[in-house]
This record gives C-alpha cells, structure tokens and sequence, in this order.
C-alpha cells in the first residue's frame, strides 16, 4: 500500500469534486480534530480492503481503487450515519465484503461510490470520465433501486422489486452490490429505530435472501437469515440462543465420539475426506418449529456434519460407508449431485440414526462444490472473457436466467406478467399476489381468497363475503395465481363459514378460522343455553337465580362438569336437554327445601324464547324453509350445532315431530327484529309468445286467453 494513504488524515479529494463550504463557516479546532481522527479511521479500514484486494488485482487496479476511495472520503465529509460514524465507513465496508468475493476492480469502485450520485453532487457524468463507463452503469444502476418519487414505501414495493430484476439482468454485479450493501446495513441495524428496524429486517427476509440464495450465496444467504430473524423476533431469537447453547453443552461429547467414529471409518473404504460438524441455524429451527408445530425440544436433528471428499465417487463411497455404520432414517435422502438445485448447488443429504436415538444430518460434497456451495457466482463470476469454455455449468444457468429476464421484460406488457415469471423462479413454493394498494403478499401454492383475506388482517378475514380477482367477481374459494390483484369485500354482520376449512391452505387462515368458531359458538351457545334453562324452569314455577348454591353444586358433581357455564354451553349445543336439567335442579332444590322442613308447589306454565334472528351461530334459521320475522316458528335443538328455528309447517317438522318431540322448544320473533335473512325465490317463467302469435289470426282465442289470465 502507498505510504501517502495512510500518512495523510483524509486523503486528497480528485479536483472534479469541491469541497462546499460549511454553512457554519470556519470549524472549531476540535472539530477539525474529530474529523482528523474519522479520517485516520477510514484510513485504516480501507488499509484492510486494500490489502483484501491486493491478493488478486493488479497494481494498476489499485491505483484506481486509491482514487475511487479519495472520492468517497470527499463526497461523504460531513455526513454520519445513525450510529455516529462517520458514513465512509459504509461503503468500505461494502467494498470489503465485494472484494472478500474477489470481485473485480469496477465493482469494487461502484461499492465504494454505490451513494454519492444520491447524496452530493456526483453525477454519473463525473464517474464515467473519471472511472469508465462500467463503474459509472454500476452505481447508476444501484442508485436507481432505491430512487423512489412521489410514492409511499407500500406503493412503490411492487415496482422497486422490478427494478430490482432489471438491473441484475443488466449485470450480475449490480445485485452483488445491492446485496453487500443490505448485508452490512443487516449488520449495523441496532442503532435503527424499532419500527423501520423490523420494516428492514422482514423486506431482508422476503427478497434480498432468496435472491443470494438463488445466485448460489448460501453464506450469505443464512447470515441474512440469521439477522433478520434478530430483528424481527427478537425475544424468540434470544430464547432460542441460549437453548442452543444448553443442547451444545449435553451433546458435546456425544458429537465428537460421532465424528471420531465416521472419520476413523471412511478410510476403510478407501475415502480420503475431511469432516466437519455444523450446527443448525437458530432461522431453520425456529423455520422447522413454525411450519411443523414442534417444541424446540422436538427438534432432533440440530446437529449435522459435512464430508468433504476429492471427487463424485468419493461421494457416494463416502455416503455408503456412512449408511453401513448408521441406519438412515427413510425419505431423508436427497441426491443433489445428480440432481443440481437451480442455483446450482450439488450435495448428498442424508439423515442418519446416531448413538443413543439421536438423528444426524450429513452432507456429503467435494470440494469444488463446497466452494460453489458457500460462494455461487460470485468468486467463479467472469466479466471481460466471453467465451463458451470460460462459463462454468452454474455461470451458465445463472447467464441463461437473467437472459431471460432482459427478454421476458421486453416482450411483457405490464410489469405483473414479468414478476410473475421471476417469482416462480426465485420462490417455485410460492405465489405472489397483490393489494388494490400495490402491496404483494406472498401465500402457499393453492392458496385462495379466503387465505389472502386472513393475510391482510385477522378483521378482514372474518368478516370476507366476497371477492374480486383482476377486478372480477370470484368465488371466495378461487385458487389464487402469481400477479393476481385480489380486492377483498367485507360486511359488519358476517362471521367465518365453517365451510372454509375444507380449501384454505395457509396455517393462520386455519387457526383463526376455528379459534373464531370456538371462541364465538362457545359464547353464543353459553348464553341460548342459559335462555332454554330459564325457559325449562319456567315451567316449574322457578327462575334461574331461585336454584340455590347447594343445589347446583351437587348437580355439577353429579354430572362430572366444572361450572354452570360448561352446563349452559351443552345445553346451547344441543348435548344436554334443558328440560332434563331444569328437572333435575328442581328435584335437587326441593330436596334442600325437605331438609329445611320447606315444601314448595310448582305451577307449570311455559313461555316460549323469543328469537332475533341475529343470535349467530348457536341460532340458525333452517335453510329448508327459511322463516324469516312474523312467520309462525318452533325450533328444534340439534346434538352439536345449537337451536335450529323451523316453520310451523315445515316439512322437516312433519317428518321429525313425533321422532324428535323431546326436542323441539317454544320460541317467537322478538318484536322489532331487524337484520338481512336469507329467502329463497321461486321464479315461474311461461313462454307464452307463440301462443299470442297463434291468436293473433283468431281473436276468438285471444278473448278465452284474457279471460284465462
């Protein structure tokens, strides 16, 4: 490195760019001070990127590196970031993690420069003549993902992640940018606040890690992962930690017999391999706790080791030796070898029983896959050859693959067919779909309306009754596709349809489904239930407050329940007859009146419940005769749906009466019930045109027709 760099607090700054003035005018002797010890600072740090970068470029490319940090040192001065560092220290450290890829020189000047056309007076003009055009298309294109006008944040998502793609396309090392520069914001996101902390965090998780995933940047990738689990789901994150930390410590001995005994092993079958134990990351268990529904403790295969070998055969070699020593755990094993991943990572996976029960992941690779595995595209990417033989088999798919994204924009019409395409690629597991709004939400495959509606918000889902997909009416159980626009439409007095359950896919769609039909028919079927025993008691001369204490508590412990609740819900549900109940109290009652010396004479005199038709679901109006207020009404207590108002001519009355007398309750129309109820209409259409055509040449007829009518 050249001694001026490090002997001088802040480098010169290329001519092209003055220094403005400070509005403040001259600076204090300890400001100047502090700013001498930020540049020593940044002198320092990009000491380290320097020497990073030297092990593979030129001297002639470093001279230009010099100038490219001159001018980030000059077009940053005065700025600080959230944190209180100076903001150079930024893109160094971006421009440390492009080069710890071993990228060339121009990517490593976009990321020291990825910010100065946004903020000072840099333009692409100024870099082109200074650095070329490719280092000046670089940072233009990094410039241009985050340049949002006249936009929210919500609305501009859908066509930031566009752009996104289109600069990729363009140049890989666009994205590669894009990419360090989320990662060390991932790193320093603490001294954010809160709420744009977990916006950050949950965008990271979303799109910039499948993105590296895909490109094949799988350390990247779980680092990403890690991070934004941190910041989402803090508490969860450090919980999970420190159980990792106690399972490390219990199992540490178990592990290394494990090891020792693969390593002591493979050489008899003629495997020369390095072994290497892993540890699950805290993302993947909390991933595998989430979507399986397990306690930490259930999640066995935390442990795993990874088997580097020479060559192809190698890894099979290794992978039956492993297979004679420990049994495999059936449906574990996966041959990406043969069958590459689309980023194109290639491993052996396979799931073994260890000692004592426990389950052990492998991984078994060589090592040119080991470096594809943990580095993708981005230390094997070549920029200036070409050339078919310069293109490994993994350069290749990823060349083919923003190819196509050049060409699929250039031939969509709107930029919903384009995502579509990407998205099926980035996430094959997924589909993506979007708000009125512009929002895209992210759902299983097969999801429906009903799942995006309870994906919006928890209201939006319970109260649903109808929607529109690419502003047409559809059923609410229509499968929903990538880049459709889903609107949904909601009514104050609607509740989940049980019926739900049998489509929606996703698991909070589900959970809110039934916790609302429990929660809600518990409610409701307490309080009918509490009306039919009032009623029942009625009968017996008695109101409900007149059953004593001693009474009820012998009843409930006669029939094993908890509380009177539990008894007015069975009740509300149809699992216990009021009458037999109000019955039962009484004779309870009047025993405690004997043991007082009290009797009691008992009138009988029934009143009937009167219904408002908007009870919910413990209150259902029949659907084969649909009454509705002012009709004469009976009802009729199910087993396990509540009561259920029929006509009085109904012909389920007719049929049932006799076999079902014991069931049925007296019940009315409260009066003044007001509420939408459900009718069914009869239309009678009668072709009578050709009739008139044919009394048109005999009037005779046309008077017998009127008099008919």
């Amino acid at each position: 490195m050249r001694s001026e760099i490090l002997m001088e607090p802040w480098p010169t700054a290329p001519a092209m760019v003055a220094s403005p003035p400070s509005p403040l005018g001259p600076q204090p002797e300890s400001e100047a001070e502090d700013r001498g010890a930020h540049g020593f600072v940044a002198a320092i740090e990009f000491a380290r990127l320097r020497a990073q970068a030297a092990r593979y470029l030129k001297t002639e490319d470093l001279d230009v590196l010099d100038a490219a940090f001159a001018l980030a040192v000059q077009a940053h001065e005065g700025q600080f970031r959230i944190s209180g560092k100076p903001y150079v220290s930024h893109p160094l450290a971006v421009a440390e993690i492009l080069a710890q890829w071993h990228l060339d020189v121009q990517a490593l000047i976009a990321g020291l420069l990825h910010d100065v056309m946004e903020d000072s007076g840099v333009t692409k003009a100024d870099l082109e003549a200074r650095f070329g055009n490719t280092a000046a298309e670089l940072v233009d294109g990094v410039s241009k993902l985050d340049r949002i006008e006249n936009q929210t944040y919500q609305q501009a998502q859908a066509e930031n992640f566009r752009k996104m793609f289109l600069a990729m396309a363009r140049d890989v090392r666009v994205i590669l940018i894009k990419l360090a520069d989320r990662l060390h914001n991932m790193r320093t996101l603490d001294a954010v606040r809160p709420d744009k902390r977990r916006r950050i965090a949950r965008e990271t998780l979303e799109i910039f890690a499948p993105i590296a995933n895909r490109l094949g940047l799988n350390t990247l990738y779980r680092e990403l992962q890690e991070l934004a689990f941190k910041n989402t789901h803090p508490l969860r994150y450090r919980v999970l930690a420190k159980a990792l930390r106690a399972v490390r410590g219990d199992h540490r001995e178990l592990i290394t017999r494990l090891m020792t005994t693969i390593r002591e092993r493979l050489p008899t079958w003629g495997v020369d391999a390095e072994i290497y134990g892993r540890e699950k990351h805290l993302f993947g268990i909390y991933r595998k706790m989430v979507d399986k529904q397990l306690s930490f403790k259930q999640v066995l295969d935390i442990y795993g080791f990874r088997i580097l070998v020479k060559d192809i055969p190698g890894c099979y070699l290794a992978l039956g030796a492993l297979h004679e020593l420990y049994k495999p755990v059936p449906g574990k094993f996966k041959d990406y070898v043969a069958l590459p991943k689309a980023n194109g990572y290639q491993s052996l996976h396979t799931t073994v029983i260890g000692p004592n029960g426990l389950p052990v992941e492998v991984q078994i690779r060589t090592h040119e896959m080991h470096t594809i595995a943990e580095s993708g595209v981005a230390s094997h990417w070549m920029y200036k050859d070409d050339s078919a033989d310069s293109y490994s088999d993994l350069q290749r798919k990823t060349h083919n693959w923003l190819q196509s994204l050049l060409e699929l924009q250039s031939s969509s019409g709107d930029s919903s067919e384009f995502l579509e395409h990407v998205k099926i690629d980035l996430f094959p597991g997924e589909v993506f779909v979007f708000t009125p709004a512009g929002q895209i939400r992210n759902l299983p495959r097969g999801a429906t309306a009903v799942d995006f509606a309870y994906a919006v918000h928890t209201d939006v889902g319970n109260r649903c009754v109808a929607c529109k997909i690419n502003g047409e009416l559809r059923p609410l159980r229509t499968e929903l596709k990538n880049g459709d626009q889903v609107e949904i439409t909601t009514a104050q007095h609607s509740n989940p349809n049980p019926a739900w359950l049998s489509y929606v896919r996703t698991g909070k769609a589900r959970a809110e489904i039934r916790h609302f039909l429990k929660t809600v028919q518990q409610e409701e079927a307490t309080h009918l239930g509490e009306r039919l025993l009032a009623q029942s008691l009625r009968h017996f001369g008695l109101l409900l407050v007149d059953i004593g204490s001693t009474a009820w508590e012998r009843f409930l412990k006669e029939f094993n329940s908890r509380t009177r609740e539990e008894i007015y819900t069975d009740i509300g549900l149809g699992k216990r007859l009021a009458a037999v109940v109000a019955s039962r109290l009484v004779d309870l009652q009047d025993e405690k009146l004997a043991s007082d010396g009290e009797t009691a004479q008992r009138p009988r005199t029934p009143i009937p419940i009167r219904i408002q038709g908007g009870e919910g679901m413990a209150v259902q109006m029949a659907r084969c005769c649909r009454p509705i207020p002012g009709d004469p009404i009976v009802g009729l207590l199910r087993k396990g749906q509540g009561l259920e108002v029929h006509l009085n001519d109904c012909p389920t009355l007719t049929r049932n009466h006799s076999a079902e007398r014991d069931r049925w309750v007296d019940v009315e129309w409260e009066a003044g019930s007001e509420r939408f109820f459900d009718v069914g209409v009869r239309v009678l259409i009668l072709c009578i045109g050709a009739v008139f055509w044919r009394a048109l040449r005999q009037p005779s007829r046309i008077r017998k027709l009127t008099s008919r009518m």
